[in-house]
Formats: C-alpha cells, sequence, structure tokens
C-alpha cells in the first residue's frame, strides 16, 4: 500500500466479492467482539481502573475536548508518517503500549510473542513489559528487525534489576522503558471483588523465573516450587524510584532511557536536566491513581517542559483521529493500549495486526482530508480546547 489510508480501498473492494472484515475496524464493535470472547478474570482485568474509574475514562473522553482546523488547497497526495527516534527509523508514529498480561491474551500462552509478531508485521515497535509469559529475548525475536523497546518495572534488588536491563540491550532493544508510577498497585476494584491478581497465581513472571539472579535468590529452582517463587517475586516487585536513581539508571545501560509517568512539567525538566533521553507521558491509562487529570490534556505541558527531548504518550487513545490529536499537542510517538490488546485476544498475531491497520488508516486518511501531509504539518497545526455547552 503506498499509504496507511489505502486499507481501506481494500476492505471496500473485498466487499464487492461479499467478504467483510473479520474483526471489526471501530473501538466499540472490537471491545463488544472481545468483551464476548474474552475469559472474564481477563476482560476484568484489561479493561478495570483504579477507583470508580473516573480517570480512566476521562482518558478517553477527554479526546474529544480538542479539536483540529483544518486547511485547504495544499497537496496531499503523498503523506509522510516516518520518523526517527532511538536511531531507528519508525514507519509511522505509533508503537504498542505495555500491558503486563499480554501472554494471557491469547489460548496457548503466548500472546506476548503474537502481539510482537502482529506489531513486526506492520513495522511499528512493540514495547514489552518486564511481565510477560515468554522471555524477553523471544519477545525481541519475535519483533523482527523492526524497533522495539522494553519496559521495566524496577525490582528491589539491584542486581536484578541491571540483569533485566543487561538482557534487554543483550537481546536488542532499541530504548530502556523505566515505569515511575507502579512501584505499589493503585486500589482496583473489579480486581479486587473478583480477588483476582494475575501474578500472584503464577501468571507473567517468565522473565523473572528465567533470570539467573531471581534463580539465584530461591532456595529451589520455580520449575520445583513455584509457589515459593511468586512469594519471592512479590517480595522484591516494585522499587521506589527517587530522581537520585537516574544516574545509576543511565549508568547500568547504553540504551536510551525512558521515564514513564511523567505528567507534570516541572518532572519532565527535571528528567531532562538528569540526563533522560525521552520522556513518556502516561497516567497508566487510569489504572494506578484515581481523580487525576486526562492525560491528553497534560501532555502540553509535559512536551514545553521537556524542553525539545522526544516525548513518548499514551492514555484513551482508541482511534487514528485520537492519536493525530496527540501529535498535534506535542507528542512525538503515541501509544496504543486496549485496542490493540483486544485484537490480540480475537485473532492473535493477525488481530493486532488489523487494528494497527486502521488505526494507521484513519490518521492517514485524516491527514490527507485536513491538508496536513506530514507530521510537522500536523505538529504546526496544532489542536485547540473545545469550549463544551
Amino acid at each position: 500500500m503506498a499509504h496507511w489510508g489505502d486499507y481501506q480501498n481494500l476492505i471496500y473492494g473485498a466487499g464487492l466479492r461479499g467478504v467483510l472484515p473479520r474483526l471489526p475496524v471501530d473501538f466499540a464493535g472490537l471491545e463488544a467482539r472481545a468483551a464476548a470472547a474474552m475469559p472474564a478474570q481477563l476482560l476484568t482485568y484489561v479493561r478495570g481502573g483504579c477507583g470508580d474509574e473516573w480517570t480512566q475514562d476521562l482518558n478517553a473522553a477527554a479526546f474529544r475536548h480538542w479539536g483540529m482546523v483544518p486547511r485547504m488547497m495544499v497537496d496531499c497526495s503523498r503523506r509522510d508518517t516516518g520518523l526517527r527516534l532511538f536511531g531507528r527509523d519508525w514507519p509511522a508514529p505509533l508503537f504498542l503500549a505495555p500491558i503486563g498480561v499480554t501472554g494471557l491474551a491469547t489460548p496457548d500462552g503466548h500472546g506476548d510473542l503474537h502481539a510482537a509478531r502482529g506489531a513486526a508485521e506492520i513495522g511499528v515497535p512493540f514495547c514489552a513489559s518486564t511481565l510477560g509469559n515468554d522471555p524477553l529475548e523471544s519477545v525481541r525475536e519475535a519483533c523482527g528487525r523492526g524497533p522495539a523497546m522494553f519496559q521495566l518495572y524496577t525490582p528491589r534488588n539491584r542486581a536484578l534489576a541491571e540483569s533485566l536491563i543487561a538482557r534487554a540491550e543483550a537481546a536488542g532493544y532499541d530504548a530502556l522503558v523505566v515505569t515511575l508510577d507502579t512501584w505499589v498497585t493503585g486500589w482496583r476494584p473489579r480486581d479486587l471483588n473478583t480477588g483476582n491478581f494475575p501474578q500472584l497465581r503464577g501468571h507473567v513472571l517468565t522473565n523473572y523465573f528465567s533470570d539467573p539472579v531471581f534463580r539465584g535468590l530461591l532456595p529451589r529452582p520455580p520449575e520445583e516450587d513455584p509457589a515459593a517463587a511468586v512469594v519471592a517475586w512479590a517480595g522484591v516487585f516494585g522499587q521506589v524510584l527517587t530522581w537520585d536513581d537516574v544516574a545509576w539508571l543511565k549508568g547500568a545501560t547504553r540504551l536510551p532511557l525512558v521515564l514513564k509517568g511523567i505528567c507534570h512539567p516541572d518532572d519532565a525538566r527535571r528528567a531532562a536536566d538528569l540526563g533522560a533521553d525521552a520522556i513518556y507521558c502516561s497516567n497508566h491509562g487510569g489504572r494506578q491513581a484515581n481523580g487525576g487529570i486526562a492525560a491528553v490534556d497534560m501532555l502540553p505541558g509535559v512536551v514545553e517542559g521537556a524542553g525539545g527531548l522526544p516525548v513518548l504518550f499514551d492514555g484513551g487513545v482508541r482511534s487514528g483521529t485520537d492519536a493525530v490529536k496527540a501529535l498535534a499537542l506535542g507528542a512525538t510517538a503515541v501509544g496504543l493500549g486496549r485496542p490493540w490488546f483486544y485484537g490480540l485476544a480475537l485473532e492473535g498475531a493477525a488481530g493486532v495486526a488489523h487494528v494497527l491497520r486502521c488505526v494507521l488508516a484513519e490518521m492517514d486518511l485524516l491527514m490527507a482530508v485536513n491538508g496536513w501531509p506530514t507530521l510537522d504539518a500536523v505538529r504546526g497545526a496544532g489542536a485547540q480546547r473545545v469550549l463544551q455547552g
């Protein structure tokens, strides 16, 4: 396809032959289909947020408070969505945001690999979570030759943290994304009401159980005593990070360091001053703290505070239109979360690829219709607050 938007031509052409898309092309339809197909506890975990889920819901709704003004008489017959980040060429400013239960999304328990392959089919990066059912090395291999990032939940044991970081670097990941807001889990009523926390049931802990440092902490291997290994994991998960730890993280790897969870302009400035290579504006999808401001509403301030550093963003992105608005507000690249997870749960790698094609097609067609042939043009157009009646 010459442009991402050409995907709609394939769909319409297939329709002339009586062939309809296997999966919906819109988020609402995709979520409904996934809700009917996914195991109840997994669906509860993925759909759930913190508290009464006000912030989670606001993340998605807030995109409607931003609008963009189209420009006419601009030749958009050719569009360019590519960018260069972390020393690699990206075909589009989109990536798969990390989700800690990805491994459980497919019946074979290898959802991490399927998600990575789906991303690789399109060429966009997969940000692999520390919490996975497959070793980070295997996940990186499944990402193919395209870019990929590794997201670290920093453990309390520094040697274990350094081991995980070293493994990610050796495996060929292009950046290290360190999550700052999850040293303790937020209050999640959906999961609490069902007594379900997958990690305590031994799920998605393969990166720990396969790590030589973690295994050295155990009296017996995880294969022989998985219950004891889970207890040990619970004892090391979640280091409280401070600004003093940035120097250690920078010194632990040659990979670009991305700090995830930055929402305040002053924190963005501090991160930049201390040598972070990129800022990741995110409120964890509203899953960690309730009562906050929508992520997209905080994005402009973070971009300003970052002072020219790349700014990754996620939080409530459901469509190509949402992605374009985030780019217009200054994001360098936009992370997609629940949409691709639902595609994965329904059709594996093919489902992920379909969702990415749909989001990218909508993004590309919006750029075409509104007179923005490049990402620079999108950012130059900007987005304006829309007054609500």
